[in-house]
């Protein structure tokens, strides 16, 4: 008895569902972050309006002053769907796992100069609050923002914000013990330097316009607080005075605010090019909310930067500019 086998090709009958179809062209096969995203929000046969709020639908366009004529105009240049966000994420995790297991069995925490360690301390560790913050408000976005492509993003940086929040409890437990954390609280709630960015952060738990609240949180806040706290004081200012093993431990927040930069830049670049009415609105909230962080983050600063302070809060500041001014977003 004898067996051919044989190559025979199938030419599929079509290459992706109807949604995705009308969008990019039936013969165009589509990738899985195009059938994750595009026209993935409910539009009609809604049973009632939101008994909390009457006034709009459960997925509203008016809930924002942004207008869109497509929502899903909005793309992420990382491509993320559940899928791929969580395989790149959980090769980040790796990474940070190698890193605390790295600085722990090899006592490196035990090295830090004790000036270093009392630094850190004040100013890393209260910081958890804010990324919960974070946490909270991306997920608001996500619950009232309208098109997936806006919203879906979103609840991955409100997960990624919780994330952050732990890595942050793990260092001060690294570094200290559990009374680490109820005096970083202890100063949160009551410490001068930190009141002006915990009243940042409640006051953006209550913006209503979801995209303002984008601004407000991943644009001008996370755009200012991570290039000054991690890359300026972190891994410049600390770790050339003996801080190394601190910015191993915090490596994670620095390569995923890389990342995380170029979809909001992306975002706020697509709202702005869509009408010179969406960029006049965008430039008002990205300079009302870049002025009130950066005075919130100037004497959390003042903890490790001193004398200094002024001066690197500044160079963040000019870098955002450019950054706002290259997504086309007048500052």
């Amino acid at each position: 008895m004898q067996i051919d086998l044989r190559t025979v090709s199938i030419k599929p009958l079509r290459h992706t569902f109807d949604n995705i179809a009308r969008r990019i062209g039936a013969d165009k096969p589509a990738s899985r972050y195009q059938e994750g995203t595009l026209d993935m929000q409910q539009e009609v046969n809604f049973h009632y309006r939101p008994t909390w709020d009457p006034d709009h639908l459960i997925y509203d366009r008016a809930r924002t002053a942004i207008k869109m004529a497509d929502w899903y105009s909005f793309k992420d240049p990382r491509q993320f769907y559940y899928g791929a966000y969580t395989l790149a994420r959980a090769k980040q995790q790796d990474t940070a796992e190698a890193n605390f297991d790295f600085v722990e069995n090899r006592g490196l925490a035990a090295t830090l100069p004790a000036e270093i360690r009392d630094t850190v301390l004040k100013m890393l560790i209260p910081l958890r609050h804010v990324a919960w913050g974070s946490n909270m408000n991306n997920a608001g976005i996500c619950a009232y923002g309208y098109g997936t492509a806006f919203t879906q993003p979103c609840i991955y940086q409100s997960m990624d914000q919780l994330g952050i929040a732990q890595y942050i409890t793990r260092v001060a437990l690294l570094l200290g013990d559990v009374d680490v954390l109820d005096t970083a609280k202890s100063a949160w709630m009551e410490d001068d330097a930190w009141q002006g960015l915990r009243r940042y952060v409640e006051d953006t738990m209550v913006i209503k316009d979801p995209f303002e609240l984008f601004v407000a949180q991943n644009v001008a806040l996370d755009g200012l607080l991570y290039p000054l706290v991690y890359e300026t004081i972190i891994d410049d200012v600390l770790s050339s005075r003996g801080g190394t093993p601190v910015a191993m431990l915090t490596q994670f927040m620095t390569d995923w605010y890389a990342e995380v930069r170029k979809w909001i830049d992306a975002t706020m670049k697509t709202a702005a090019a869509e009408s010179a009415e969406n960029k006049e609105i965008l430039g008002r909230w990205t300079t009302t909310w870049r002025d009130r962080a950066a005075a919130a983050l100037v004497p959390v600063a003042r903890i490790a930067l001193a004398e200094r302070t002024d001066e690197l809060t500044a160079e963040v500041v000019q870098q955002f500019n450019a950054r706002m001014a290259k997504a086309g977003v007048p500052v």
